[in-house]
């Protein structure tokens, strides 16, 4: 399962591309079989080599990971306006743009070096914190992903379980985790996230169209080995998509 080359390095290109004015890092598998796509901030680049490397050590499934990165944060992966629970300021609503974005652009222009989407790949989005929220929502609101990994998603936004109480998912198959000590704050606001993420998780499990769900619980708290719990949740969609 593990490919090295002779100094021990994976075999595999990352090649860093500029889409649309957005910095993207692709890590370019052999033949993929799956292509898995994530929204960054800086943190997330700094362990994507370490996250990529957990993943290929642990299947000998071919993949792809193109991750893109998100300027504004707080912004363009929400999904409607909404108070910041630390300070002055509000997120924006600017999901659905970078959904396109996505759909629209970013794979479309992975296409000489993935191929064409076809049916012989499977397409998985994966994201932690507030893109885990965004890939969450994306799995509401497009058919485009065979599944959604929404690590330590930031479940606890401003009517979230309401949104997902009137809504069904449309991704069939969809991770969930978190930490255990995430809810373990002062925040009051985002203290719910244990509450809620519960209540997400018994939601997907009663609606009839979700193929395969879980809700992985992991030791620490929100930046407690974060690349290695994306790479957990990018697995389980690989072997349960």
């Amino acid at each position: 399962m593990i490919k090295y080359d002779k100094d021990g390095e994976l075999v595999m290109k990352r090649i860093e591309l500029n889409i649309r004015n957005r910095n993207c890092i692709l890590y370019l598998g052999k033949d993929s079989e799956y292509v898995l796509i994530q929204p960054v901030d800086e943190n997330d680049i700094d362990v994507l080599d370490e996250e990529v490397r957990y993943i290929r050590e642990n299947t000998d499934r071919e993949f792809s990971l193109i991750a893109f990165k998100v300027e504004n944060w707080n912004d363009e992966l929400t999904p409607w306006k909404a108070p910041q629970p630390f300070g002055k300021g509000s997120f924006g609503n600017g999901a659905s743009e970078t959904l396109e974005f996505i759909e629209g652009e970013l794979l479309p222009s992975l296409v000489e070096y993935i191929g064409k989407r076809d049916g012989s790949k499977k397409y998985i989005l994966g994201g932690y914190s507030l893109a885990g929220l965004f890939s969450l929502w994306c799995g509401y609101n497009t058919v485009y992903f065979d599944a959604v990994a929404a690590v330590s998603p930031s479940v606890w936004y401003k009517d979230w379980i309401e949104y997902v109480e009137k809504n069904e998912a449309v991704t069939q198959v969809i991770y969930l985790s978190l930490g255990d000590k995430e809810e373990h704050t002062r925040n009051q606001i985002m203290s719910k996230v244990g509450i809620n993420m519960k209540m997400q998780y018994e939601i997907l499990l009663n609606e009839g169209k979700i193929k395969n769900t879980v809700l992985e619980w992991n030791e620490g708290n929100h930046f407690k080995e974060t690349g290695i719990r994306m790479a957990k949740g990018f697995l389980w969609c690989i072997r349960n998509s």
